[in-house]
């Protein structure tokens, strides 16, 4: 496929980042083994949900695979002998159904594109290598001084972006790295001013926004060109890794957890929320902060990645952020994503959980000030403070910066018009998604509620007593007519009812209308 073709008609823009739950619904056991019913759901809609179905050895299969990680997965054993039996299928069953809940709750294993593949085949059965090598090729055509060294193979977590080490032909000693990447749910720009705005990005000059070489676009995806650090991102410096190698295998079970000096947590803090500050006052949509998508050059923090925005990308903290619904601008994306992003430098690993409940020990309080400010369940429910009051705080109010680098970034203001269109299609699709989890949040706990042990025994007393109480007004209105029907001396009188049975509907009352 040419570069500059169009994209199919009727591409599916998946969101990546919608996590996908799976629950094995039934087995079925064949002549020599067993099969498993998955019902695996995107997101929180039940109508957007699919079956699957899986042998124990395609479980097995994912696991060798995710052996790179690290990690040490709950898959159930192997069992030659008495596999068939009722008993130990059930058993086994619920050992496979830990385990689905293990990989799609683990943040980087639940994104990775085998666990994608192995419960949504559909969507990914694409090999987005070999896709993403077509459109390089036929980029070179046309650029014959650059040359692929070798495939980059999954150092970013990212499906539909990859990666590529170049040279220039006539300088064969320096390294490059090429990223190629699809658009994403988010890319609201006109085709015009997505590729004006791609091939801008080598004009954007600042201290902390590391250079694009060269950048160049179509319709349907961008590839673009930087040079290649051999230190590699922020990530691999807090977890000691090599820049080459795998996500999964740098990020995923850090041999050593160590956060980093507090005067590099505050030199680096600065430097960040610089550029985050300079980017919103351009009016630059960015939301992609995450320790990866900083570089570093000695001590200096330089931004990666300010196309992914364009391009539509979601941020690798959405699931986070997407809970929360007072973080629903990109500026208080950056700000919790900065919060995620600080909690990494101090702790040497990501948080647990979020919102966090309470702070681990820190080199400083003001470094848990800041944490409590972006990360707290005060600050997810009542939202984020500005880039400008984080600067402001104790922790990087007295950070010295040494820079001579003037910062240069012009955008025309039709495209500055287009950027401000674009941020708030983004940010409206954020607020869609944040309402539709509460909502969602909200009836699960009702049903909860009304399930639980406690409701139901209120619920039967609550019965016993209408039943009791409407049994008492029968046969005190029964007694009343008998009453009235003695002291007005009419021939036919009522027959008697005892007080503890309930006179029996008239025939009248079940007419038909």
């Amino acid at each position: 496929m040419a570069f500059m073709e169009k994209p199919p008609a009727g591409k599916v823009l998946l969101d990546d980042t919608v996590p996908l739950t799976a629950a094995i619904e039934a087995s079925q056991s064949l002549q020599s083994h067993t099969e498993y019913i998955i019902r695996v759901q995107r997101g929180i809609s039940v109508e957007n949900s699919w079956q699957i179905v899986r042998r124990y050895s395609d479980f097995d299969l994912l696991n060798n695979s995710l052996q790179i990680a690290g990690l040490s997965l709950p898959l159930p054993p192997k069992k030659l002998i008495g596999n068939m039996d009722r008993e130990f299928i059930a058993e086994r069953q619920k050992g496979l159904q830990n385990y689905l809940n293990v990989i799609t709750t683990n943040h980087i294993l639940s994104n990775c594109e085998l666990v994608k593949k192995f419960l949504d085949p559909n969507n990914y059965s694409a090999n987005y290598t070999e896709i993403a090598l077509q459109q390089v090729s036929m980029f070179f055509r046309s650029e014959p001084k650059w040359e692929v060294v070798e495939p980059l193979k999954d150092i970013g977590w990212r499906i539909r972006k990859k990666y590529f080490l170049m040279k220039i032909k006539n300088q064969p000693k320096e390294r490059l790295v090429l990223s190629w990447a699809d658009l994403g749910p988010d890319k609201y720009l006109s085709d015009k001013d997505f590729q004006c705005l791609i091939k801008l990005l080598p004009s954007c000059l600042h201290p902390y926004i590391y250079r694009v070489t060269f950048a160049t676009a179509n319709e349907s995806s961008a590839l673009l060109i930087r040079m290649f650090n051999e230190k590699g991102t922020l990530k691999d410096l807090i977890y000691k890794a090599k820049p080459k190698d795998p996500f999964l295998r740098k990020y995923c079970n850090p041999k050593k957890i160590q956060g980093l000096e507090l005067q590099q947590i505050k030199t680096y803090g600065r430097q960040i929320l610089e550029v985050l500050k300079f980017l919103h006052d351009k009016g630059f949509p960015y939301g992609h902060l995450h320790a990866s998508n900083v570089m570093l050059e000695g001590d200096t923090c330089r931004l990666l990645d300010l196309e992914n925005s364009l391009l539509g990308l979601p941020s690798f903290y959405r699931s986070y952020f997407a809970q929360f619904r007072k973080i629903n601008t990109l500026e208080s994306v950056d700000v919790h994503c900065f919060g995620h992003l600080l909690y990494e430098m101090t702790y040497g690993r990501p948080p647990d959980s979020v919102p966090v409940d309470s702070f681990p020990p820190a080199p400083s309080m003001a470094v848990v000030a800041v944490l409590e400010s972006t990360l707290s369940c005060e600050a997810c429910k009542n939202g984020m403070p500005t880039v400008s009051r984080l600067l402001q705080m104790p922790l990087f109010s007295d950070v010295l910066l040494t820079t001579s680098e003037k910062p240069q970034f012009k955008i025309p203001t039709k495209l500055k018009e287009a950027l401000r269109i674009a941020k708030e299609c983004i940010e409206k699709r954020l607020i869609e998604e944040q309402k539709q989890i509460h909502q969602h949040r909200r009836l699960t706990r009702a049903q909860s509620h009304h399930g639980s042990e406690e409701e139901r025994k209120k619920r039967k007393i609550l019965a016993r007593k209408k039943s009791k109480r409407s049994a008492v007004e029968n046969s005190e209105e029964h007694s009343a007519k008998y009453s009235n029907s003695n002291n007005s001396g009419s021939g036919a009188s009522s027959p008697l009812t005892s007080p503890s049975s309930p006179t029996p509907p008239s025939t009248a009352e079940h007419a038909p209308f």
